[in-house]
């Protein structure tokens, strides 16, 4: 049996308790007879209560102390999360217990003793005595851990509460805070999985226990859920079951609705995007001939970009169109320029996107024969211009058919770079996906 020395400073007394531990995990305790085997279950529950007691108070002077911004935290659960390595919902568990440390400290006392209160009754306890009135609460605590010394089981405890309870009610003059006994807390763990913890008020757990056991029965002789398995299908069929049935208030004046997230790439890689680009591919090109034959009435479409304040104000009114979105791919970038550049050298008659003059940075330069500056003067059979470079005497006028196929490899690693209301997402959207999403 290990000791711990009475000068043992308080780390010191964790380490050794850590040490014990240790050497518990790591003995096998399937060559030892039941007995022995159920009293170092006892005695591992009576450790997790006194280390539950340590760690409330411990914490609760840490946090009263503010000391985790020595390592520059905000509180005391994110410093439990980043030095200690537990969950957020474990964090948020140990701050309740340095809570009620400070609120109950008779439980606290009585669960640091190891052998009157388990760490899970003890909570309940604080529970139950905390809807009660400050000033009754210590009393209703002694009385509650001094039943539980006595030999007093969860269920003689819970009576016992219900009536310290019901005489402890203040008589009804003055508003109350009534809604004191019910919480639920909805967290989002790995991969969108959610965990509910929470207190119902009796009413609630009526009908909450009434729609699981409804929705949550057996399929049949094939069902092998568990019953909490069945409890979790029910569960979501009952909210499915509301959200469809339109009784949901509306929100700013317009009913509930799902932001389904859809990825390009995703769209992309379905069965018929092949086709389905290609076709795209045509009309763009179409009306990409269109819009250049028109470009020179100038004008714009009407249509603006806004964003902030104003994008807010515009949108209340206005009808929204769904806009899938992607993601810039760089390489793709590169090979549009290159493709560009590659268009851009083949002028053919009318000039060489290869040198302009210094005042023509995009390197347009050169206009047809007989311009100042550009491809060549007039008897130049060498096709010089006044730089004396002849960049542009080879080069070959571009034929319909490649300026088409530069077209539409362009277009094609254009919409690996942006894509809009009328683009090849919305268009791939409207004929891959179901009805509900396409339109």
């Amino acid at each position: 049996m290990m000791t711990v020395p009475a000068s043992a400073s308080l780390s010191e007394a964790l380490e050794l308790a850590c040490a014990a531990l240790r050497v518990a995990a790591a003995a096998d305790p399937a060559g030892q007879p039941a007995a022995v085997q159920g009293r170092c279950l006892q005695l591992a529950e009576q450790a997790a209560a006194i280390g539950t007691a340590a760690q409330a108070r411990i914490l609760a002077a840490f946090t009263a102390g503010q000391g985790y911004t020595a390592d520059a935290q905000y509180g005391a659960v994110p410093w439990l999360m980043f030095r200690t390595g537990v969950t957020k919902g474990a964090a948020r568990g140990h701050v309740g217990w340095a809570r009620r440390a400070a609120a109950h400290p008779e439980v606290t006392a009585a669960l640091a003793e190891g052998t009157v209160l388990s760490e899970s009754m003890a909570r309940t306890i604080c529970r139950w005595t905390g809807r009660l009135p400050e000033d009754c609460r210590d009393s209703a605590d002694a009385i509650l851990v001094a039943a539980a010394r006595a030999g007093a089981r969860e269920e003689d405890l819970a009576a016992l509460a219900a009536e310290i309870y019901a005489r402890s009610l203040p008589p009804d003059d003055g508003p109350q805070d009534r809604f004191a006994d019910r919480s639920v807390r909805l967290e989002t763990t790995f991969e969108g999985a959610g965990v509910i913890a929470g207190e119902l008020t009796p009413e609630c757990a009526a009908l909450v226990g009434a729609v699981l056991e409804a929705l949550g029965a057996p399929a049949g002789a094939g069902d092998l859920r568990t019953h909490d398995q069945r409890y979790h299908d029910a569960l979501q069929e009952a909210m499915r079951r509301l959200a469809a049935s339109g009784l949901l208030p509306e929100r700013a004046g317009q009913p509930v609705k799902a932001l389904v997230h859809v990825s390009l790439a995703e769209l992309r890689a379905m069965d018929a995007d092949t086709v389905l680009e290609e076709e795209w591919i045509t009309a763009v090109r179409g009306r990409w001939a269109a819009a250049r034959a028109a470009a020179a009435a100038g004008g714009s479409d009407g249509g603006a970009w806004l964003d902030g304040d104003a994008a807010r104000g515009v949108s209340c009114d206005a009808m929204l169109v769904p806009v899938v979105t992607g993601e810039v791919d760089p390489g793709a970038v590169e090979d549009l320029v290159r493709l560009c550049v590659t268009l851009g050298g083949h002028h053919g008659p009318g000039g060489c996107a290869g040198h302009g003059e210094p005042d023509d940075p995009a390197g347009q330069g050169h206009g047809g024969p007989g311009e100042a500056g550009d491809r060549g003067q007039a008897g130049d059979p060498a096709g010089r211009d006044r730089s004396g470079h002849g960049c542009c005497a080879g080069a070959a006028p571009l034929t319909a058919h490649a300026r088409e196929m530069l077209e539409r490899q362009i277009i094609s690693r254009a919409v690996d770079l942006v894509s809009g209301p009328g683009g090849l997402a919305s268009f791939l959207r409207r004929q891959q996906l179901g009805a509900r999403l396409a339109g």
